[in-house]
């Protein structure tokens, strides 16, 4: 059987560098400090062992302040992985850089496409279809390769519009089981999440959108306290943890990390 699209074992994470404070970021709200965000990784990384997962902790890589957010650059699913094309010029060479240990664990490794770029950030998988926001690091081309590489998987993909002004598609949406999406008022309602409930995060919590289910818990930026207390409310298990230094350089919780079950 199939694990539920939230079920993980596995995981890769990579560990931040100290040029991590440079960061690329929407919102410039100071650099975070190195040893803040190393601290908020090493609890992200318990949180995930805690959760029952085996984790994969690669080193930092200093010449790309962002490689900290291993989901851009590579997606996983238990059927293999692929390799993505990020939109952002100075994160290039982060697929080169994750690729060999991708190789080393899956069977099954599609190239990244020659053309168009694509970021994880912008991909949300549902029981339904894959979905893949349009944005200014995930543009048509790059969308479309990845509709490609998925149907090679066995999986489906389906491309929507990310709204304006929102990083990645992910920053506001995250799902919280297989009937079940959390998401900000500019998403909710768009029409996106056909056949899915929906839980709209408070007015002025928006950030907490970008939650992550990891088997029977969900991780929530703990920053935000309304949002965990409608999910706690709503009889889901939310594991706070904290976000305020990599929040300065647009990262959220599902971006660390890359999981799957095999």
């Amino acid at each position: 059987m199939m694990p539920a699209v939230y079920e993980f074992n596995s995981a890769i994470v990579r560990k931040p560098g100290s040029s991590v404070v440079q960061g690329l970021r929407a919102d410039d709200r100071g650099n975070p400090t190195y040893e803040g965000v190393l601290a908020e990784h090493d609890a992200y990384v318990e949180a995930l062992h805690s959760a029952g997962v085996e984790v994969t902790v690669l080193p930092a890589l200093e010449a790309y302040p962002d490689a900290i957010f291993v989901e851009d650059p590579a997606l996983v699913f238990p059927e293999g992985a692929l390799l993505l094309r990020p939109g952002a010029e100075t994160r290039a060479g982060e697929t080169a850089e994750v690729e060999p240990i991708l190789r080393s664990m899956f069977a099954t490794v599609i190239d990244r496409p020659a053309q168009g770029f694509a970021e994880g950030g912008d991909v949300l998988t549902t029981p339904d279809a894959v979905m893949i926001g349009l944005s200014a690091r995930t543009d048509r081309a790059g969308a479309e390769a990845l509709v490609a590489g998925l149907n090679r998987l066995g999986r489906r993909g389906r491309i929507v519009e990310t709204p304006k002004g929102v990083l990645h598609f992910k920053t506001d949406c995250s799902l919280l089981d297989e009937e079940t999406v959390l998401a900000t008022h500019r998403l909710a309602g768009s029409g996106f999440f056909t056949g899915l409930r929906e839980i709209v995060v408070p007015e002025g919590e928006e950030p907490a959108a970008n939650a992550l289910r990891v088997n029977g818990v969900v991780f929530v930026g703990s920053d935000y306290p309304r949002t965990i207390d409608l999910l706690d409310a709503r009889g889901y298990k939310v594991v706070p943890l904290k976000t305020s230094e990599i929040g300065k350089i647009d990262a959220g919780l599902s971006c660390m990390s890359l999981r799957w079950w095999q």
